[in-house]
Parts: structure tokens; C-alpha cells; sequence
């Protein structure tokens, strides 16, 4: 298959909001993630060459990047765009509160590291924000200390936590992220709306200070 896999020339790739919630799900590594972690860094403001691939993905060999690539594109992970993105006026911490607000049914979200102090919120007052990502940096705890029953006994594919109604539906959620050596517990209240673009430029906001 590596013979008949070659790049398109001057297409941007693209992280989705799919393969965006891949990168950052887990602190695990390798040359899928770590292609995913430039894409939202880089992806959008720099076309894609072969010179490009083989530095973002890690790899020694055009043939394995290009599978990689390949693999990430067949799951909807990445595309490719003809045109690309400049990166939005405005540093993160002004950025952050509108992105977060998008992210929520409710319009309330916020952000904070694994030790329990949060950068931004929407939604929230500031009291409820301190107390939240303290919880948040609990739930991070408690992920790390049974990594061990979740992932590989009970073979569960997410860290997230949520609280749900009887119906099941989340009023308040947990999602770890994961960005270079920084992590970050993403805090919704609410049903989550992680499908769009605005979790995607709330990551790669994130990517281009921190991965």
C-alpha cells in the first residue's frame, strides 16, 4: 500500500473535531498523536509537504508517515483544505472565555489545569470556578490512580467523568486534556458540544502555547 500513497501538494491539513478530541484524550504518545498535536499547532497556516510530514509525525520514513496520515484520514481524523487559516487576533486568555462558552448547551464551561486552578470560565462566578477546578484536579487525581481498572481491566477508551441526570444526560463533565507536558481538565455544564469548530480553535489555541 505504501506505493501507491503519495501527498497532495499545497493542501493544508486540518484537524476535526474528532481527531482534535483523539490528540488530547490521553497522555499517551506516539506518531499518530504527535502528528495530530502539530496539525493543531502548525496545520492550518503551513501547506503540508513530505519535509513537513516526516517532522511532524516523528518518523524516519516517508512511507510510514504517509500511512499514518493515510489512517488518520480514513477515521475523519484530518483534511485537507485548499486554502488555509491565519491564526485569530487576539492572545488566549481573551480568547478563552467565548471559546469555552460554545462548548456548553448552557453556555457554562471553564478550564483547568491538573492542579486545580483554572485559567477561564463562562458562565460560572468566580467562587463556583475556584471550588469546580479544584473538584476538576481531583477527578484528574482519581483517573491517574485507577488508570490501571479503567483502561486495561475494563478496557474503557475515556477519562471523562460527568455527573447525569436519571436520564443519563451529563449537568456537569470532566474531559482531561492533554497538551505537551501541561494538562488540563475541560469542565462542561451542560450537554457538551465538542463537535464543532470551536473545541477545534480552543486546542489549537492551546497547542500553539503549550505542545
Amino acid at each position: 500500500m505504501s506505493q501507491t500513497l503519495r501527498l497532495h501538494a499545497d493542501l493544508y491539513a486540518e484537524a476535526t473535531p474528532a481527531g482534535t478530541y483523539y490528540a488530547v484524550s490521553g497522555p499517551q504518545t506516539g506518531a499518530d498523536r504527535t502528528l495530530l498535536l502539530h496539525i493543531l499547532q502548525q496545520g492550518p497556516i503551513l501547506p503540508l509537504n513530505e519535509e513537513r510530514l516526516l517532522a511532524w509525525s516523528g518518523l524516519d520514513s516517508i512511507e510510514e508517515a504517509l500511512s499514518v496520515l493515510y489512517r488518520l484520514q480514513r477515521l475523519d481524523f484530518v483534511l485537507g483544505r485548499r486554502e488555509g487559516r491565519p491564526v485569530p487576533a487576539g492572545n488566549l486568555e481573551s480568547r478563552l472565555p467565548e471559546l469555552l462558552a460554545a462548548l456548553s448547551s448552557e453556555g457554562r464551561a471553564l478550564l483547568a489545569d491538573d492542579n486545580g486552578l483554572y485559567y477561564a470560565t463562562s458562565g460560572f462566578m468566580h467562587e463556583t470556578a475556584e471550588e469546580i477546578a479544584a473538584l476538576a484536579g481531583d477527578t484528574m487525581a482519581m483517573s491517574r490512580r485507577h488508570a490501571r481498572l479503567l483502561n486495561n481491566h475494563l478496557g474503557l477508551q475515556t477519562a471523562a467523568w460527568a455527573l447525569t441526570d436519571p436520564a443519563g444526560q451529563a449537568e456537569l463533565g470532566f474531559y482531561p486534556l492533554y497538551i505537551g507536558r501541561q494538562a488540563f481538565v475541560l469542565v462542561i455544564g451542560g450537554l457538551p458540544k465538542l463537535q464543532g469548530q470551536a473545541f477545534v480553535d480552543m486546542v489549537e489555541a492551546l497547542c500553539r502555547r503549550y505542545a
